[in-house]
């Protein structure tokens, strides 16, 4: 968390990418400037229209300089990335990857929190919650560069993938899950497969418990990946701080999007904890060219990553606001057809920009319907 300094404005890159991530932006950008103004931050938008489209223009996903541009934003606002024809590999390694490891975006933050209004789809016991943060590895472990294949088209075609953890890499994630964990007063689990993959992950289980050793308030239990996945559907509510390496909290936050009612709400960070380097925030979900153009993308996702940028920048306060007025219009019942209800894009970002301002969701918004009551 970086400390406030009202007395400039902050700069942010603003990237929409493909899809509905073009929908979802400029509505998050007017809630930013809404939330902003009541707390004395400006914003200085720093737009960049990079994307796959942008690739099959240019034949890359940034220009040559991309990278550059961004180090002079203070932050970064990303949306979804993704287009028909352009395959998924080339987004990812042409912008995202070069984006964390550049600036250091060492730690991915996802929360997984069933907002009021919304049923999750699992049968919750009486009383239980979901309200965990999943702590993700973001630089190295299974997403490395080293390998290759041989043998191309032939029968004796191979492909070999190295995974690559530090001791550097491991601890500090460990570090920031082991803080999160002291500061919210819970324990911390820890995705492993020790059992199966055999230098990884009992690495990565000796430098999570070593590094736990200066937290002696913080109970620290290892979960087999494939127990820990079984236990996000059959008890969510065991769950507060999640330690997992690249790929283990890459799968686990989806499946933690999929139980508190829909990935279209779901947020992310990539961090640089340290502010030497811009982070960036994005909606976990993707393109979705399915829904493209029709309006009806759930845009608070994209609204909670601005939300996590705020506490970020260390404006907390104005961050609590925009994920208040986000729980007020789904209490409302103001919801995109994800969640069940028949909201537009443009009217549940309305809602929110409503409750911000008049602290009550826009009454004309379209809400759910009552199951009891008849639809006209």
């Amino acid at each position: 968390m970086q400390s406030p300094d009202a007395s400039r404005k902050v700069t942010v890159a603003v990237i929409p990418g493909d899809g509905i991530g073009t929908e979802v932006m400029d509505p998050t950008l007017r809630i930013l400037e809404e939330v902003g103004s009541r707390h004395g931050l400006q914003f200085a938008w720093q737009h960049h229209d990079w994307s796959c489209e942008h690739y099959t223009r240019t034949g890359r996903m940034m220009p040559e300089d991309g990278l550059d541009q961004l180090a002079q934003a203070d932050q970064i606002l990303l949306g979804a990335v993704g287009y028909p024809g352009v395959p998924d590999h080339v987004s990812l390694w042409g912008l995202l990857i070069p984006i964390r490891r550049t600036f250091r975006q060492y730690i991915n933050l996802r929360p997984v929190k069933l907002m009021p209004g919304i049923e999750s789809p699992l049968r919750l016991r009486d009383g239980q919650d979901i309200d965990f943060v999943v702590v993700r590895e973001n630089n190295e472990g299974e997403y490395s560069e080293v390998g290759g294949r041989m043998y191309r088209g032939t029968p004796e075609e191979f492909a070999v993938q190295e995974s690559v953890f530090t001791r550097r890499g491991v601890e500090r994630a460990a570090r920031y899950a082991l803080e999160l964990a002291d500061s919210r007063g819970g324990g911390l689990a820890s995705a492993t497969k020790s059992n199966g993959i055999v230098h990884t992950m009992p690495f990565w289980d000796q430098v999570v418990h070593e590094t736990a050793k200066d937290f002696p308030g913080v109970h620290v239990r290892d979960y087999h990946i494939d127990a820990l996945s079984a236990l996000f559907v059959l008890d969510p509510g065991r769950f507060d701080v999640v330690v997992a390496s690249n790929l283990f909290g890459d799968i686990l936050t989806d499946l933690g999007a999929a139980i508190i009612g829909s990935i279209g709400i779901a947020p992310s960070g990539n961090l640089n904890p340290e502010g030497e380097f811009p982070s960036m925030f994005e909606p976990v979900h993707g393109s979705a060219p399915d829904i493209a153009g029709q309006g009806i993308a759930n845009p608070l996702g994209q609204i909670w990553a601005a939300s996590m940028m705020l506490d970020h920048l260390g404006h907390e306060r104005a961050g609590a606001e925009v994920l208040a007025a986000v729980e007020a219009t789904l209490v409302a019942g103001v919801k995109t057809p994800d969640l069940g209800g028949t909201a537009t894009t443009t009217e549940v970002a309305d809602a929110v920009l409503a409750h911000l301002t008049t602290g009550r969701v826009d009454p004309g918004a379209a809400a759910t319907p009552d199951p009891e009551e008849p639809t006209p």
